[in-house]
């Protein structure tokens, strides 16, 4: 694992923790020798991110699209920046040179980025790891409903338990090394006609 993806707020949130816990995360991701790659922003936990990585001497590649760029608000001391034309084109960059994915509290945009490396890697597209750094127990609502969805029977629960939890960024990047690609299909069918699938 060299580069690791890092989904996350463009805004900061309410409460200190999560700034702090994202300083961290930075600090981090920088003394493991990790490239951090993310949305390429100045503001929110999106800049005290990549802040963090360069203060400490580490390598960030941000992934930004035009639009936003317009908006002034994207990082300019980053170690390389890939102007993108849609926020479509933005995840498939992210994706195609990242080695992990993390997901820290963040919004509708944090979400969005999460369900759709989940669902690459439920379908093979890829195998990379994924995991919720659990800061203040942010995604315990997200987890709760991935548990539901298993219940419900519209997630396996190998693909449920291939989503790495932690609150703990260490543990988080310990688990993320240690990843094995789901090999089972995605599809659930009738449980008389399951066998067929696996």
């Amino acid at each position: 694992m060299r580069s690791i993806c890092v989904f996350c707020g463009s805004s900061t949130g309410k409460n200190e923790i999560y700034k702090t816990a994202t300083r961290q995360f930075g600090h981090l991701i920088s003394q493991e020798n990790l490239t951090l790659v993310y949305g390429g922003g100045k503001v929110g936990l999106m800049g005290i991110l990549a802040d963090a990585v360069i203060e400490t001497g580490g390598q960030s590649i941000g992934v930004i699209p035009q639009s936003i760029v317009d908006l002034e608000i994207a990082h300019d001391q980053l170690t390389e920046l890939f102007i993108v034309d849609s926020m479509s084109e933005r995840k498939i960059k992210m994706t195609e040179i990242s080695d992990a994915f993390v997901a820290l509290p963040g919004g509708f945009g944090t979400l969005d980025e999460l369900a759709e490396v989940l669902t690459y890697n439920q379908l093979r597209i890829i195998d990379k790891p994924v995991g919720l750094l659990n800061v203040n127990g942010y995604f315990d609502s997200l987890i709760k409903f991935l548990d539901h969805s298993v219940n419900e029977r519209f997630v396996r629960e190998e693909h449920r338990n291939n989503i790495f939890i932690s609150n703990n960024a260490d543990e988080l990047l310990n688990m993320l090394r240690d990843y094995q690609p789901v090999t089972i299909a995605k599809w659930i069918r009738d449980i008389k006609d399951e066998s067929s699938l696996n």
